[in-house]
């Protein structure tokens, strides 16, 4: 497609979509959100981004092939849950560390890292989808 309009909204709009499904992979824990949903919106943004330009600077945007990121997003998910039993815990039970910031501490979780697995593992299924359907031959 060789739209003006849409390739200046697209360089406005994809560090908001970017910033937006960040914000619903962290939200997840504690309200609706997660990593599906903020990888649907990542996807969603790489997929314009490749509709706007090309195939070609899609790819480049997501700077690993996508299949790798199918392949990074499972191992984390299932890295997270091989911890417990490592901890003498049940598989996929929750495993927490405090780190002091500033004046505060912040939890990290396997939860999160499970979501952040689940998130890589759907834009890497989506982009293996859709841009091969984007690409003119």
């Amino acid at each position: 497609m060789n739209s003006l309009i849409l390739r200046a909204t697209t360089r406005l709009l994809l560090p908001l979509f970017l910033l937006f499904s960040l914000f619903l992979l962290f939200r997840g824990h504690d309200s609706p959100g997660g990593g599906f949903v903020g990888g649907l919106m990542a996807a969603a943004a790489v997929s314009l981004y490749a509709l706007a330009f090309d195939v070609d600077a899609a790819r480049r945007l997501l700077r690993i092939d996508s299949r790798s990121l199918v392949g990074l997003g499972l191992l984390a998910a299932c890295g997270s849950g091989v911890l417990g039993p490592v901890m003498g815990r049940p598989f996929m039970t929750g495993v927490w560390i405090s780190i002091p910031v500033a004046e505060t501490r912040v939890y990290l979780g396997t939860p999160l890292l499970f979501d952040t697995g689940v998130y890589l593992a759907v834009v890497g299924v989506i982009a293996t989808i859709v841009l091969p359907l984007v690409e003119e031959k």
